[in-house]
Formats: C-alpha cells, structure tokens, sequence
C-alpha cells in the first residue's frame, strides 16, 4: 500500500512540475528568424537586421527572455510582419491572409498563449467600427472592433484551460487602445498594457525588448 501510495505521490508531482508551454499569435515584434512557424511568415527580426534595429539575437527577443526566466516551455511562435486582427490592412489592401483571425487556430497546444496585436490595425487606419459581440459576418471583420471581440471568443473556446494573455502596444491610436481594454473586458482576457517601450524604427530595440518582458512577466505575478 505504500509503496502504491508513493507512487501516486510521485506521478502528481511529475504532473504538477512540467514546465508549462507557450505559444505566441503576433505580429513583426514578435518575429525572429528561424523561430517562427510557418516559416513562410515574413519576419522583421533577423541575426543580420543591418540598421533598421539593434537586435540580432533570438534571445534578446520579449518572449524568450519570458519563456526562459520564467522556466516556461517554447511551443510555437505564430508572428507575421505587418499582420492585422482584421483584414484590413495598409493602403486598404485585402490582409485576409495574414490576419490574426486567419493564423489563431496554428498554436499548437500550449497552457499559455501571448497575443501580441493590434499595432499594425492602428497604423493602417484600419475603422474601429461597432462593439459586436455575436453573429459576425465575414464583412464585419474589415473593421478593428468585431474583428477583436471574435478573435478573443474564439480563442477562450478553441483553447479551453489555456491561459490567454493580450499585451498592448504603447502609442496607438486612443480609439484602438480603449477598443482593446474594452473588448478584454468583455471576455475576462488580462490586457498587458506597456509604456516606456524604446523603439527604433517603430519596433522595439534590445533595451525595449527587456522592458516588455519584465512588464509581460510583472503582470503575469498580479
């Protein structure tokens, strides 16, 4: 009997003490050669970046400082370069393709999930539109708010017992932010929101990408 009960013991230690794993839904902050799936994604981040950015090293990316001094596990990073929540992208062009919606059910099978959006909706002057909570359309998705409020709907139910964080970019447009807040508020989704991120070119440099990270991981503690 207790040589039963100690195995017991030690099978729900093993099970309680697996690092957990992570997968990321981004867009080009995300991004580093060789670390993202599919491959055929385009990236922003490379080892060689010339002088568009300071970073030139995967772990100096935010979701690897996160993952590896957290003890977490990497499961898939799901990130395009110049992707939307919606499918309206830049110059009004058709970014179906590309979008979060399109890429949020190739995560793989985490216990944690990072989206890390809606910069390139408030660059592209991608329309809020109307809170819409149900009954989409597929037109409804060319405009930021339903596209936002479905992605997350989907998510809770395509990833049950998966612990979904959104993280929201600094110096967006107010009306994407507060639609943000909003729509986290609306699906009970923690919204990581980030200040005095450095940038160079718009993206985050080495010295903003450690602050997203103590920031990600700060809120994460609360």
């Amino acid at each position: 009997m207790k040589k039963i009960l100690c195995i017991l013991a030690l099978s729900l230690y093993v099970v309680f003490t697996q690092a957990q794993s992570v997968s990321i839904l981004g867009d080009s902050y995300s991004t580093f050669e060789g670390y993202v799936t599919p491959k055929t994604n385009e990236m922003w981040y490379y080892e060689e970046n010339g002088n568009k950015v300071d970073v030139s090293d995967v772990t100096q990316t935010w979701w690897w400082q996160v993952i590896k001094e957290s003890g977490y596990k990497f499961c898939i990073n799901n990130s395009y370069s110049g992707s939307t929540i919606g499918y309206q992208g830049y110059d009004g062009n058709d970014y179906f393709e590309r979008s979060f919606l399109t890429r949020m059910d190739n995560l793989g099978t985490p216990d944690i999930i990072f989206i890390f959006g809606a910069t390139n909706d408030s660059w592209a002057g991608e329309p809020v539109g109307e809170y819409k909570y149900d009954n989409w359309r597929k037109s409804d998705f060319y405009t930021f708010r339903p596209a936002m409020a479905y992605m997350l709907n989907h998510m809770i139910r395509r990833y049950p017992n998966v612990d979904i964080y959104f993280i929201l970019n600094s110096e967006l447009r107010d009306d994407i932010s507060e639609s943000c807040r909003q729509i986290c508020r609306h699906y009970n989704v923690p919204c990581i929101e980030l200040h005095d991120i450095d940038k160079q070119n718009g993206h985050p440099s080495v010295k903003g990408m450690r602050s997203i990270a103590d920031q990600v991981k700060a809120a994460m503690k609360r």
